[in-house]
């Protein structure tokens, strides 16, 4: 059985893009057989902020209880799905909390003299985007090659993912709900294509 987990990163619910995509892909996903837990990071209120604390505990290989939770679904995990807007051109703070205090050395990733290695080589990442500028603008203005070299590239293959699928919806604030549920329905076909790919 494949293993997912599926971090949320919205604050905006029932009635945001990314809360019906989530809720639609995991029934989806379920109704398929594999077994998901979802992590809500503002339902679980997870807190972002890697503190003085956290570096002190975690140079000291002592994890602090939060953050070894969040390993611990890693670990379990064989995909790990990302769903969250896309806010001045990065992730939402909680978002970029998340891979801050849990994602740390030792776990993610370490170094062997001048060489990163990546410790999460088992695992596949998918993450859906939707932001309200239109896709074109961010597609030709070189922000979501960006986006895709600094998610895909400086986290995710840098802790050793071996397979990344990175889906984006531009003008979401502008589109009409049927144009939604078409987004929608693609991010799930896509998900799936890829979870079945192995």
């Amino acid at each position: 059985m494949v293993n997912i987990l599926l971090v949320y990163g919205h604050p905006k619910t029932p009635t945001s893009f990314n809360f019906s995509l989530k809720e639609k892909l995991v029934s989806v996903l379920k109704s398929k057989g594999y077994n998901v837990l979802v992590r809500d990071l503002y339902e679980v209120s997870f807190n972002p902020l890697l503190s003085s604390e956290d570096l002190a505990k975690l140079h000291n290989n002592e994890i602090p209880d939060d953050i070894k939770q969040e390993q611990e679904f890693i670990k379990n995990a064989d995909v790990i799905i990302f769903i969250y807007p896309i806010w001045w051109a990065g992730s939402p703070a909680i978002i970029k909390g998340y891979i801050d205090r849990v994602f740390s050395y030792g776990f993610a990733y370490m170094y062997r003299g001048n060489k990163v290695v990546g410790l999460l080589t088992d695992k596949r990442a998918i993450v859906i985007n939707s932001n309200g500028s239109p896709y074109e603008l961010y597609e030709n203005e070189g922000f979501y090659p960006a986006m895709r070299k600094v998610v895909d590239d400086g986290i995710f293959r840098f802790c050793g993912f071996n397979k990344i699928k990175h889906i984006f919806f531009g003008g979401i604030m502008n589109k009409t709900q049927e144009e939604k549920d078409m987004n929608i329905k693609q991010a799930i076909d896509e998900t799936v294509i890829e979870i079945e790919a192995k």
